[in-house]
């Protein structure tokens, strides 16, 4: 069987691609997380001080003024700008991200609590992309220009366009308020919750918990709690899936050995399964960074309509109260996620098309 000539140069050697490897790739990609979470932390201290001390912001008009002074003493807000900055960021290097205004407790314990709560959320909501958008994309390539394809089409944008605070209320009000078939909100029953406060070193991911406990009826009660939320914010992503497979998918159907293979009589069902789909999974893999990030932002107003307690519905509440301190924190651990998912998805994408090494 034939194959592809290498490149050489005019002296007839083979000319090799510049870039060192998988292993210079990973390197490069792994150390320029520094800079960008170091860019990120720079960027969100200063906005979060361009409405003055966070003691202010949180307390003012609630103390009289020589208490207010003294808060801001204690906590240090009344020293030089850039001072507090290098403070701050020696803390966040030490994995000390100060402590909150509103409940006096360390920043570093919300994330912990409540960070697995929005990762358990994030990861419902990826399956729900996956089974919606890659199944329906590839149907819309194979009826391309026909009503199956136009109606996925349509589908895609307003998954993606419609915002998932009015998703999340119409699914309460259909399944949950006229049909009664899922709960309103919440992340298990209060029974199931009982239970697993019980259970020695939880891990915050219910799902997880309620496996290591050994019971069907709570694992059964979590999944039932995360179907909702788990479609709200998995619709958003769903959409651009479903878009990524159809286009890609489509393209590949006209590649010179898909056209070869039919013309042997391959099935159109065995070309669209077998040569079209991995291809178009490539784009897919090379987005789902940049997807983690959409997932993270949607989660605050997901978590936010049902009550999911996670990062996002602390956000909301310290946004509320004002706690620039706390806000400060989940907004770096969000950055931070992004950025190491954003690696991750790198090193993944170069492992399957070494085309992204070069």
């Amino acid at each position: 069987m034939a194959t592809a000539v290498d490149a050489v140069d005019i002296a007839g050697k083979p000319i090799t691609p510049k870039g060192g490897g998988l292993w210079r790739y990973v390197l490069i990609r792994f150390f320029l997380i520094i800079p960008t979470v170091f860019i990120l932390v720079t960027v969100v201290f200063f906005l979060m001080r361009i409405t003055g001390d966070p003691i202010t912001a949180a307390l003012g008009g609630r103390l009289p003024p020589d208490q207010l002074a003294e808060r801001i003493a204690q906590a240090g807000y009344d020293r030089p700008l850039i001072v507090q900055y290098l403070d701050y960021l020696g803390g966040v290097f030490r994995g000390d991200f100060g402590t909150t205004l509103t409940d006096n407790r360390p920043v570093i314990e919300i994330l912990l609590q409540y960070g697995s709560a929005t990762l358990e959320l994030a990861f419902y909501a990826l399956i729900v992309a996956f089974l919606i958008g890659i199944p329906f994309g590839l149907l819309a390539a194979a009826k391309r220009d026909r009503w199956p394809d136009a109606v996925a089409r349509v589908s895609a944008i307003l998954a993606y366009a419609t915002p998932i605070f009015f998703v999340a209320i119409l699914l309460k009000l259909f399944f949950s308020v006229w049909l009664g078939w899922f709960p309103v909100a919440g992340r298990a029953s209060t029974r199931t919750e009982l239970l697993l406060i019980r259970l020695d070193n939880p891990t915050g991911i219910y799902l997880i918990d309620a496996i290591r406990l050994g019971s069907p009826a709570a694992v059964g009660d979590v999944l039932w709690h995360a179907v909702l939320p788990g479609l709200a914010l998995g619709l958003l992503t769903a959409g651009v899936f479903l878009r990524l497979v159809r286009t890609n998918v489509i393209g590949t159907l006209g590649a010179q050995y898909v056209t070869s293979a039919r013309s042997r009589g391959v099935g159109e069902y065995r070309l669209l399964t077998k040569h079209a789909y991995r291809p178009a999974l490539i784009p897919i893999v090379t987005v789902i960074g940049l997807q983690i990030a959409l997932l993270l932002s949607g989660a605050v107003l997901t978590e936010t309509s049902f009550e999911w307690k996670g990062i996002g519905f602390q956000l909301s509440e310290y946004l509320k109260a004002r706690d620039f301190v706390a806000v400060q924190g989940i907004v770096i651990l969000i950055a931070v996620v992004v950025a190491v998912t954003n690696f991750i998805v790198d090193v993944a994408a170069a492992f399957i098309d070494p085309r992204v090494r070069y």
